[in-house]
């Protein structure tokens, strides 16, 4: 007597179901089937914390404008370090290198006058520090400084701008910097006060900075420039523009090899002692 062939149920082979249509759907069904939902939370959770972290840490930024020529060009592309000068905790001052704002440092910071805005000079007095300019010289805490990367593209001497502080104000110099002048200035001399940082360009016949606007206030400080990851030769209103424009669009495009400075990829970013 012949056995009676038993019925087998068709397995699920790749996680399909059987009888179920077979098309793209099933297939991406199939295939994260047995993906649980905790791992999906796991990498989402773990993605916006490098995110988070990441933005901590360090940002990029456009320098806009050649207030800084002579050390930054318009269109460096800069990574900026915003760890350096974070205010340090009990714990992570003993494992992270926290440190204040010295004088020859090139900061970030936000506008003082107009907090959406970032801009970049360099740091020339600190709290307690007495300065003024003579012809254009830096005289700091009575001597004479040396600073290696300024540069002066004007060959006439400007009253306010030139020998600051006892130049009268000119057309430009907003409320706050007045306000500098007549509370801070000293026996000829700007006295910087506790919590505050006087910062100017290192083109300093063509910058907009602490003589214009006054000091800026530590808590706005967000970092320090390291290194220059790409460099492109591009004008002040493309850089401006908080949007990729059409044309800047199509400039990069078009000329990236040939206005894109090679020699400045990579090139890292230091202050300097100034005394």
């Amino acid at each position: 007597m012949k056995k009676k062939a038993r019925m087998r149920t068709p397995q699920r082979v790749d996680g399909a179901v059987p009888g179920a249509p077979r098309g793209p759907r099933s297939w991406c069904r199939a295939l994260t089937g047995n993906v649980r939902r905790g791992f999906i939370a796991e990498w989402t959770v773990t993605i916006i914390w490098m995110l988070f972290f990441f933005s901590s840490v360090a940002q990029s930024y456009v320098i806009p404008s050649g207030s800084m020529e002579g050390t930054l060009k318009t269109g460096d592309h800069v990574l900026v370090d915003k760890l350096i000068f974070a205010p340090p905790g009990s714990l992570s001052s003993h494992l992270l290198p926290y440190r204040d704002v010295r004088r020859g440092d090139i900061v970030v910071f936000r506008d003082p006058v107009d907090l959406s805005k970032d801009l970049v000079k360099r740091a020339i007095g600190i709290p307690g520090d007495h300065l003024r300019l003579v012809d254009k010289r830096l005289i700091l805490n009575g001597h004479a400084a040396n600073e290696p990367c300024v540069q002066h593209i004007s060959p006439y001497i400007d009253d306010y701008r030139d020998n600051f502080p006892a130049g009268p104000p000119e057309m430009g110099v907003v409320q706050p910097a007045l306000d500098m002048l007549d509370r801070n200035v000293v026996n000829g001399e700007l006295v910087v006060p506790p919590g505050c940082i006087f910062a100017m360009g290192d083109n300093r016949d063509n910058s907009l900075d602490s003589r214009y606007w006054g000091f800026v206030p530590r808590q706005n400080i967000e970092g320090t420039p390291v290194g220059i990851y790409w460099s492109f030769d591009a004008p002040t209103e493309d850089l401006m523009n908080g949007n990729i424009g059409v044309d800047h669009a199509m400039d990069v495009l078009t000329h990236f090899f040939t206005k894109t400075r090679w020699s400045r990829t990579g090139k890292l970013i230091h202050g300097y002692p100034l005394r």
